[in-house]
């Protein structure tokens, strides 16, 4: 067996293992908080349960989680992307789970039967514990994976950026135990900086030598621009080579990573899907979260708002708030409630611009607030009257948006559903003054793939991120 696939069977079965024991751990936890922690208290006359029903039910339960972990592809290797990627796979794998074991405890008569109580806390307490497991292999796995021999033998077609972003990809990401063997070019235009010239082995004609002479197990294409015919006969070359081979598609200037074929009278039509806030269940179910999260989120936020508000009012002079249009979803304008940061004046002279950083016209007070996002807390306000959403792509102002729309293709498609308070482009660093285009790409990602998972980890993200904060 190749040794790449001996360390992946090896690490997958760790994985299996680790997740195995966490399953059964967090089933006998939630047992164990219910009947003999004294967290909950039970009738006097409650008689406890025989404990071979929980252990029986907790090996039963571990067998199907590992089951749907598996079907829903948490042993695929090798594993990429950082940890809080898999956090959104994990719970919702854990709520099929959950609900599949609810449904089997109820359908099979147990005298006693199951505790509802038991099958509930389950979720938390499997959770938690397969998320410290997985954590910890997370990071196991990748020690191990820098002590291999890089395995895999990448030669790149190409030299333009993507060539270069992929070079950057593949050195950045042990796990993949990959080298990059060379650059071919595919054209007559300069390499891309990112491309040392060094490693750059010819032109395609030398693409049938190289992949027998350095033993080449992946070939890459980063030029969609071929004729048609060169990239069947690239294609071949590496069939008969046994050389996997992939592309990278320019999916943000072609379409989206979302595409769905139909047909019409047999004939097939490719165009862009739905995504998951266009069926009605999500949007309401985003619409729940947003009312809880509103609610609670201005309960808390009532004191540091006052406390805020008072440090405002006396070191500026002018309101406390800031009231300011944006565009929302559908393109639809509302104003937008803030916590004032800057001097009355800040865009008199200047008229409609971006913070910058160090910008004098903010207050003291103002960047403190701007500093850990305490401006944004009145947005709750906005969440709850329904003009925005706890997470989503940031509202812009008109001003911008009329500039932006013109010159950044799919930039209004940030707006198919409500802004957030904070979003995936913003815990990852992309405001304020900076690559509005590598923005557009994480909103759409966002939109792309949300589910409730995804907003909670980026809700957590946040309290964390404060790149570019300013």
């Amino acid at each position: 067996m190749h040794r790449r696939d001996t360390f992946e069977v090896l690490t997958a079965a760790i994985g299996l293992l680790g997740d195995a024991a966490a399953l059964f751990a967090g089933f006998m936890l939630a047992v164990w908080i219910r009947f003999f922690s004294g967290y909950i208290r039970a009738p006097a006359e409650y008689a406890l349960p025989p404990m071979s029903l929980y252990l029986y039910g907790a090996f039963i339960g571990t067998l199907l989680f590992l089951l749907i972990y598996a079907v829903l592809g948490l042993y695929e290797r090798p594993q990429v992307g950082g940890f809080s990627d898999k956090i959104p796979r994990l719970t919702r794998a854990t709520l099929w789970g959950i609900f599949v074991a609810m449904v089997l405890a109820f359908a099979i008569a147990t005298d006693p039967p199951f505790s509802r109580l038991v099958v509930g806390l389950s979720f938390f307490t499997v959770l938690g514990l397969v998320v410290a497991e997985r954590y910890l292999l997370f990071k196991i796995e990748i020690v191990l994976a820098r002590r291999q021999k890089r395995a895999n033998r990448v030669l790149v077609l190409g030299t333009d950026e993507n060539a270069g972003n992929l070079k950057e990809a593949i050195e950045q990401e042990p796990r993949l135990r990959s080298e990059i063997v060379g650059f071919l070019k595919t054209g007559d235009a300069e390499p891309h900086t990112d491309v040392p010239l060094e490693r750059i082995l010819g032109d395609l004609n030398a693409l049938p030598d190289l992949l027998t002479r350095e033993g080449v197990d992946h070939v890459i294409l980063s030029n969609l621009g071929l004729p048609h015919e060169r990239m069947v006969e690239i294609i071949m070359h590496c069939e008969r080579a046994m050389a996997k081979f992939h592309l990278v598609p320019d999916l943000f200037r072609i379409l989206t990573t979302n595409v769905r074929i139909s047909t019409i009278g047999g004939i097939p039509l490719l165009g862009i899907g739905k995504w998951p806030l266009d069926y009605v269940w999500n949007r309401a179910m985003k619409r729940a979260e947003d009312i809880t999260g509103g609610v609670i989120g201005l309960i808390l936020s009532a004191p540091v708002i006052a406390a805020a508000a008072a440090a405002i009012k006396i070191t500026s002079p002018g309101p406390v708030f800031y009231r300011q249009e944006r565009c929302g979803e559908s393109g639809n304008r509302f104003i937008i409630h803030k916590l004032r940061t800057m001097t009355v004046d800040a865009e008199e002279t200047s008229g409609p611009v971006w913070a910058d950083r160090d910008d004098p016209r903010r207050t003291p007070v103002g960047a403190f607030l701007r500093r850990y996002n305490l401006d944004e807390l009145p947005q709750f306000w906005n969440v709850l009257k329904g003009d925005m959403s706890l997470v989503g792509p940031r509202p812009e102002r008109p001003h911008f948006v009329e500039q932006f729309k013109e010159v950044f293709s799919r930039y209004m498609s940030r707006h198919f559903s409500k802004p957030g308070m904070t979003g995936w482009a913003q815990v990852n660093g992309l405001r304020g003054n900076t690559s509005l285009e590598e923005r557009i790409k994480h909103d759409l990602y966002y939109l792309e793939n949300w589910s409730l998972a995804f907003d909670f980890k980026i809700l957590m993200k946040t309290f964390f991120a404060r790149d570019n904060a300013y």
